[in-house]
């Protein structure tokens, strides 16, 4: 019964801070959400950051989950995609995190050291894979233009959410935001490919705009 507790204060207030956003949700709100008592509320977790603390931690797991690369093979054009995508799909479920980024991160430091550590794993991930489709000659990219490039990609995919709240999208990041996000980080990486997997490129993101 008390996991069940836990569950559902954690499930509502996932909700509540990726609607509201997370500084304008109380522990009181939540209690309110769900029916239950602060004093319950607190017997479970002991304070709102706590409840931000676990949160993150599972969004933290699912990211890590969508950067892992392909086992025994070079990297090719399609990871490129699925990786962008389980990113995004990522960062919409838990899109609370990066709608207050840097008021979460200037009021945590223990999330600010392990969001961090998040970048440089995400970093190392993409390096790699695109150091493994320029080994594979399906692109071409000095070492600096895919420093370069892995940067754009982290900034864009760290900030489109916010980038399109202030240009007049759609506060939420609901699913056609994301999609643009990706076609956006799509078309970083199109430059650098052979005709052929350019090709190829372009035909999934158009995907992405539909």
């Amino acid at each position: 019964m008390a996991r069940q507790t836990r569950e559902r204060i954690l499930g509502t207030s996932l909700a509540l801070f990726n609607a509201r956003g997370e500084p304008n949700v109380s522990t009181n709100h939540i209690a309110d959400e769900l029916g239950i008592s602060p004093g319950n509320l607190y017997y479970h977790f002991r304070s709102k950051d706590d409840i931000v603390e676990h949160l993150f931690a599972r969004y933290e797991t699912r990211l890590d989950e969508a950067l892992l690369l392909p086992e025994g093979r070079v990297p090719d054009l399609e990871d490129i995609w699925l990786q962008l995508h389980l990113v995004f799909e990522s960062l919409r479920e838990y899109r609370f995190v990066y709608r207050d980024l840097v008021d979460i991160l200037a009021r945590n430091r223990k999330l600010k050291l392990r969001f961090a550590r998040i970048m440089v794993r995400a970093d190392a991930s993409i390096t790699a894979l695109l150091r493994g489709l320029a080994g594979a000659g399906a692109i071409r990219a000095s070492a600096d233009e895919i420093r370069a490039l892995v940067e754009n990609i982290l900034l864009i995919a760290t900030f489109w959410m916010n980038f399109d709240a202030v240009r007049g999208g759609k506060t939420h990041a609901d699913e056609v935001d994301l999609n643009r996000g990706i076609h956006q980080v799509m078309m970083l990486v199109a430059p650098f490919l052979r005709d052929a997997e350019r090709h190829h490129l372009n035909a999934l993101a158009a995907t992405y705009l539909r």
